[in-house]
């Protein structure tokens, strides 16, 4: 045996003692999932192939399948097969490519039926594969929001029932929450009200990129800053009033007899 081929053997079975972790394909999706689409719109996947110099990779696959179900049916969207991979989607508006160092999935007029859990699937020129997944949902609207009222802890907390990422904020009065009416809580659900009394109307608006709806919790009302002087100010005119008129009866009188004494004393003066 040629001592000088021993390395040689040496690298070559080094090759083939390295994990498959090193020299078997892998495919990751970028996306961070689950994904949501905004109905209408183009949903985007960009995944990230990694391989070995060894390595060749022969077909691309992109397949969708029901995200609930025993036995969820399989579609495939697209492939890439062949020399140079040729990309070829399923329908007019499904695109797909594969550049390397990866491959891109698009879906036009994205629907509904287009929600599941996406799958992309590497095939080696030795029939090996590897498949990565994405969950993908519609992106929904906000609904039903809500606010209840925890009496013990002097707070309001404010719910929605499925919207897509939805985005909390309170008014009071129709107006932004400030320190002297109370806090809101980091996540934006809960309101703890400081001030005192507990009155007025409070305000939960959740919103996300299809629109916004709010609910409002209304306390007792609340008295107007103020009120007790206007009803001192009231108060003070009807005593004037009164007095007004008091005055003025006895001012009246007071001039009747005058005016009676005034004649009494004339009929006397004509009979002498």
């Amino acid at each position: 045996m040629d001592l000088h081929c021993f390395p040689c053997w040496g690298v070559a079975l080094l090759l083939l003692s390295m994990p498959c972790g090193h020299q078997c394909l892998s495919v990751h999706i970028l996306n961070m999932e689950p994904v949501y689409v905004i109905p209408g719109s183009s949903l985007v996947l960009k995944a990230r192939i990694e391989q070995g110099p060894l390595e060749e990779v022969s077909m691309i696959t992109w397949e969708r399948e029901s995200e609930t179900g025993v036995d969820p049916e399989r579609v495939t969207l697209a492939t890439c097969v062949g020399t140079g991979l040729k990309c070829t989607g399923a329908r007019p508006n499904v695109r797909v490519n594969a550049e390397q160092p990866g491959t891109t999935l698009q879906i036009n007029e994205y629907s509904t039926a287009d929600s599941g859990v996406y799958a992309v699937t590497l095939t080696d020129h030795t029939g090996a594969e590897t498949t990565a997944h994405c969950i993908v949902r519609i992106y929904e609207a906000v609904h039903h929001v809500s606010v209840s009222i925890n009496v013990s802890h002097s707070s309001l907390v404010c719910g929605e029932a499925w919207g897509t990422d939805p985005h909390f904020s309170w008014l009071y009065e129709r107006v932004a929450i400030t320190k002297t009416v109370g806090s809101v809580s980091k996540d934006g659900t809960t309101l703890l009200v400081t001030m005192t009394p507990f009155c007025g109307h409070f305000t939960c608006v959740v919103s996300n990129k299809l629109g916004y709806s709010s609910a409002t919790y209304t306390a007792a009302p609340c008295e107007k800053e103020g009120r007790g002087t206007t009803a001192a100010v009231v108060c003070l005119v009807l005593l004037l009033l009164l007095f007004g008129g008091v005055l003025a009866f006895l001012l009246w009188r007071r001039h009747r007899h005058s005016s009676r004494g005034e004649r009494l004393h004339e009929h006397l003066d004509d009979t002498i």
